[in-house]
C-alpha cells in the first residue's frame, strides 16, 4: 500500500532561481515517512519511551529527475519494498500533478537506545507487512 503526503513548496524551499533547493527533498520524504508510519498506528515516541527504540536513515539513494518550483503542489509517495530484522527499504517519490519528479530508496534501521541495530518488536512487523507492495 502507497501512502500520499501532500507538500507546498514556499519561498523558503527554493533558491535563488526559485527551484527547490535539493536537499529540501531530503526533508519532503522525511515528512512523508514519518506520516506514513503514524498512519500505520505506530507512536514514534511511545516507541523510543517503551522500548528504547528509534529510526534512524541508514542509506538514501536519490534521483532528482526534474525540478519542482515555488508555489507548486507537490505529493510524497512512500511504499514498504522489504522488511528484514533490523531494516526497512522504501521507496518514496516526490510527484507533481502525475509527474515523477524526484525518487529515492531508503534504508531505515531500527536502533536501541546504544545505537546498536535491534530487532522490529513483532507488533510493530505486523503492521507494516500488510503494507508492503
Amino acid at each position: 500500500m502507497t501512502h500520499h503526503f501532500p507538500v507546498r513548496v514556499y519561498y523558503e524551499d527554493t533558491d535563488l532561481a526559485g527551484i527547490v533547493y535539493y536537499a529540501n527533498y531530503l526533508k519532503f520524504i522525511e515528512r512523508g515517512r514519518t506520516e506514513w508510519v503514524r498512519s500505520l498506528g505506530i507512536d514514534q515516541v511511545a516507541l523510543k519511551r517503551d522500548h528504547g527504540l528509534v529510526f534512524a536513515v541508514r542509506r538514501v539513494e536519490a534521483d532528482y529527475l526534474r525540478p519542482a518550483t515555488f508555489d507548486d503542489e507537490l505529493t510524497v509517495t512512500t511504499g514498504l519494498s522489504a522488511v528484514a530484522g533490523a531494516r526497512l527499504i522504501l521507496e518514496q517519490a516526490v510527484w507533481r500533478a502525475g509527474e515523477k519528479l524526484f525518487t529515492a530508496a531508503v534504508t531505515i534501521v531500527c536502533l536501541s537506545e546504544t545505537g546498536a541495530p535491534a530487532r522490529l518488536p513483532a507488533e510493530l512487523r505486523q503492521r507494516l507487512v500488510p503494507s508492503l507492495h
